[in-house]
């Protein structure tokens, strides 16, 4: 018996070598220089999954371009029921790619460490899971060519940002224009992973480093979990990258401004995938390798930052785990959740900069001055990191949010993130705390098929609604309460209220011809001398309306029994 263990030992050391040859990508097969093409990738994959039981590749739900969104689990033992991995106790990583295809970095990287696992040559921990997104944006991979991302070095050739319906993905996670955004929320709320990984390519100033790190706020991710993530998940991360040759440093969101003096960390909101996963108590990352670095050094530095996300997540799987479950108890019990934040200047951490010497120069084009780097001038200087935020509004849990069925592609969105609501089973009626807008500021020009709302200020009442069969009841006693508050509180940054979803209550649907109401205007002040007088105030204090004829007929039709009660009411309603 012992002879023939020796015998497969060596026969393993044998095989394996020769199994990792034939399973090659193209960036090896480049030196460093290229990326394949969508279906090549796709293809790749399924290859390693019919070569090996670790590995299982599942085709998730559409996408704008056509094609399904795959899934490929990696796991010692092949385990791709999550239910049963997160039975068995296990972490779960979740690494999206390509959500930028002309950021592909994360593509390749993932290839070859799936690839490093399957052949032995780097081991996963049993008690880690990992699943990769291959290729996020399809439509976008589809659309490749040598000419995007002009100031980029390398690859060859790459996709595009914009996706099929010319969406920038990664600000789409919460309005969900896309039929990707859908399936991501499908595959999140399937793995509900531990950690999210977002691999993405940085532009932006000049500098030493190959690699930085966008890490969720740890103010905004809040309690225990905004706690571990700031002193000990983030700090071990640069720890580990440094045993491995690369000098981690936070996400460079300097623009304009000389780094040396320090910036901001990036505001992570719920439409990026990052700020999304934080609404699900997911410890958050995104990667950014930096453009100017040669490809294979990118690809490199990604699959080190992978390989560390792994061993931490490995070694504090139990903390990880403890204090997911915790933060998700205390959202459902929460009694109060902050929608607004501010950067506090006065909180920062120092970390070690390695830049080059910037300056200006005159511009060849057009004579003007212009920046430039000086990569023969290196330098390396602690700075100021400001990444701190704290809340400066709150909104107080309601009992449950009633949500009429009309609005059914709100209700869509609920469902396809696993929200617990339900039919109400007969008309009802019920006491609710209502919001009007009083005031908002819509965007002068489009962003990503949108014009937000922002600035948005609202009333409250407390009024009795009826409300039919069928409309929705969401109680405020789950682990969604902190995804609900953020989405349907009309004031949050990016609630379905910014998104434009519920804009149709913002146009008033019922008028009057003005010499019909003439006299139905007159009579109605006659019988409501309140309304008289305060009409007579008004022409007192406001000279323009004084003059205003067809101001002051609605301004009684507006007071009347007669003005729509739906105009500028809020259709969302919070039972106390």
């Amino acid at each position: 018996m012992k002879k023939l263990f020796i015998v497969a030992v060596f026969l393993l050391h044998i095989l394996l070598p020769a199994v990792a040859q034939t399973i090659t990508t193209r960036f090896e097969q480049s030196g460093g220089t290229q990326t394949p093409p969508y279906a090549e990738i796709i293809d790749w994959w399924k290859k390693l999954d019919e070569k090996s039981g670790k590995v299982k590749m599942l085709t998730m739900g559409m996408s704008d371009a056509g094609y399904p969104l795959h899934l490929v689990v990696v796991a010692n033992k092949g385990d791709y029921n999550f239910e049963q991995i997160r039975k068995n106790n296990k972490r779960i990583i979740l690494i999206n790619n390509g959500i930028h295809p002309g950021e592909p970095d994360g593509i390749d990287a993932s290839m070859l460490l799936a690839r490093d696992i399957v052949t032995g040559k780097y081991k996963i921990p049993d008690n880690v899971v990992l699943a990769f997104i291959p290729v996020y944006n399809i439509g976008g991979c589809l659309n490749r060519s040598a000419n995007y991302r002009v100031d980029q070095n390398g690859p060859e050739e790459f996709g595009f940002r914009g996706n099929s319906q010319n969406l920038d993905l990664n600000r789409d996670a919460i309005k969900s224009d896309s039929k990707e955004a859908r399936s991501f929320a499908q595959i999140f709320q399937l793995t509900d992973p531990d950690v999210f990984v977002d691999n993405h390519v940085s532009d932006g100033a000049d500098y030493q480093h190959v690699m930085t790190l966008l890490t969720t706020q740890s103010s905004k991710l809040g309690g225990v979990m905004g706690e571990y993530i700031s002193k000990e998940f983030e700090p071990a991360l640069y720890g580990l990258m440094k045993q491995k040759g690369f000098d981690l440093v936070p996400y460079v969101n300097a623009w304009g401004d000389k780094p040396e003096n320090g910036w901001s960390e990036y505001w992570d909101s719920p439409r990026y995938a990052s700020g999304y996963a934080a609404l699900w108590n997911t410890f958050s990352f995104v990667p950014e390798t930096h453009m100017l670095k040669a490809y294979d050094q990118r690809v490199k530095s990604t699959y080190a930052l992978m390989q560390s996300f792994i061993e931490y997540t490995a070694v504090n799987s139990e903390k990880i785990r403890q204090l997911r479950a915790q933060t998700k108890e205390q959202m459902k019990s929460a009694v109060q959740f902050p929608i607004a934040w501010t950067l506090d200047r006065s909180v920062y951490k120092e970390v070690l900069y390695k830049g080059y010497q910037s300056g200006q120069k005159s511009s060849e084009v057009s004579g003007f001055p212009r920046l430039f780097y000086d990569r023969s001038k290196p330098f390396e200087q602690s700075v100021k990191i400001f990444n701190f935020f704290k809340p400066v509004t709150f909104v107080k849990k309601p009992k449950a949010y009633i949500l009429p069925q009309g609005w059914w592609k709100v209700a869509e969105l609920l469902q396809i993130n696993k929200v617990q609501m339900m039919p109400l089973k007969k008309d009802t009626v019920i006491e609710v705390e209502v919001y009007k807008i009083s005031d908002y500021k819509s965007s002068a020009r489009q962003y990503e098929m949108h014009h937000l709302n922002t600035e948005v200020k609202t009333t409250t009442t407390i009024q009795k609604i009826a409300f039919r069969k069928g409309d929705w009841y969401i109680p405020m006693n789950q682990v969604a309460n902190r995804f609900l508050i953020e989405t349907l509180e009309p004031a949050a940054e990016d609630s379905y209220f910014a998104w434009n979803f519920f804009d149709a209550v913002l146009g008033q649907k019922e008028g009057y011809s003005g010499y019909a109401f003439e006299d139905i205007a007159a009579e109605y002040l006659r019988n409501n001398k309140d309304l008289q007088i305060k009409m007579d105030q008004r022409k007192a204090t406001d000279t323009v309306f004084a003059k205003d004829g067809r101001a002051q007929l609605n301004f009684v039709y507006q007071q009347s029994p007669w003005f729509e009660p739906v105009h500028m009411r809020y259709p969302v309603y919070r039972v106390l």
